[in-house]
């Protein structure tokens, strides 16, 4: 928790610090979220109840909707964008649902909360042709670290997986016999993924000369390791796949996520339905999913607009 999010739930009324302690253990414990959402959600409710605390509010059944309405009014006075004002706006009803489960409000009061839709940013994807490039330039590397970084993208664009979801493999997590991963995704939901022979190729060159080079006492079952042998760090495969995509000559600055989404548009360009690229990224909706028809709607358009004589 950011330091001064920490001194403002400290400054709390005692009732109201109190519901945030028995909110968050709601988050960890019952909806088995991850530690960093959990930050995000209490961040929110501390932000909301210290706003309730300064309209003179001291109990949980103190926050009306005035309160929720002027808190979110205070974000947009700011400069909160829409996108930051709805999902403000998504916490509170999370937290005014869970006071009223608990008994804690007499009604949920966040159920008449409109905000505003966030904007749907179409997001920048790979050409076919550059995405083919970022894994080929890594290809024919001999040194561990180039193994590990040539597996890292062969993965990240086979599968589709989040970057997240690639550093916590374990070795058992790979079935080579039938190209699949096993998968633990948000919500704790576990999949199964396929890849391609290129990726295969890739795990066997790490798994035979670049992880043992690599692996130490302190490894582990981890599937892909640091210079010094520990499980491979979130930033580190970011950086990876920056530096492989700043080598392609016209390719949009991505990271790790715009790979995902490249992977997903290819999928869904090669003639794939909507159901099978939501179960690949592991979407909880279809809707989530969704955007990828827009993705591949507006490159069909780019395409027909330079090509087509009448365009």
């Amino acid at each position: 928790m950011a330091g001064s999010t920490a001194q403002t739930r400290a400054a709390l009324p005692p009732a109201l610090a109190e519901v945030v302690d028995g909110y968050e253990e709601h988050l960890r414990a019952q909806r088995d979220l991850s530690g960093h959402t959990v930050r995000g959600y209490v961040s929110d409710a501390v932000s909301l109840l210290d706003h309730l605390a300064r309209r003179g509010g001291a109990q949980p059944h103190d926050l009306d909707l005035p309160a929720l309405r002027s808190w979110l009014a205070q974000g947009r006075a700011r400069g909160h964008s829409r996108a930051t004002t709805a999902r403000h706006a998504a916490a509170a009803r999370s937290f005014t649902a869970w006071l009223r489960r608990t008994g804690l409000a007499p009604e949920d009061v966040g159920l008449r909360l409109v905000s505003p839709k966030a904007h749907r940013v179409l997001p920048d994807v790979l050409a076919t042709d550059q995405a083919r490039a970022v894994v080929e330039n890594a290809a024919g590397a001999d040194a561990p670290l180039g193994l590990r970084d040539a597996v890292v993208l062969e993965l990240l664009y086979a599968s589709g997986i989040r970057v997240s979801e690639l550093v916590g493999l374990d070795v058992d997590d790979v079935d080579r016999g039938r190209r699949l991963l096993r998968v633990l995704g948000k919500g704790r939901r576990e999949r199964s993924v396929p890849y391609g022979v290129p990726a295969e190729q890739a795990l066997d060159a790490w798994l035979t000369r670049g992880r043992p080079a690599l692996a130490t006492a302190g490894s582990g079952p981890a599937l892909l390791l640091g210079a010094r042998g520990r499980r491979l760090d979130v930033r580190e495969a970011r950086r990876t796949v920056h530096r492989a995509i700043a080598g392609v000559e016209g390719a949009p600055d991505i990271g790790p996520h715009g790979l995902r989404h490249s992977a997903a548009t290819h999928v869904l360009e090669g003639g794939a339905d909507l159901r099978s690229v939501q179960e690949l990224l592991g979407h909880a909706s279809l809707a989530t999913t969704q955007i990828y028809t827009h993705v591949t709607v507006e490159r069909l358009r780019a395409v027909h607009a330079q090509a087509h004589p009448r365009a």
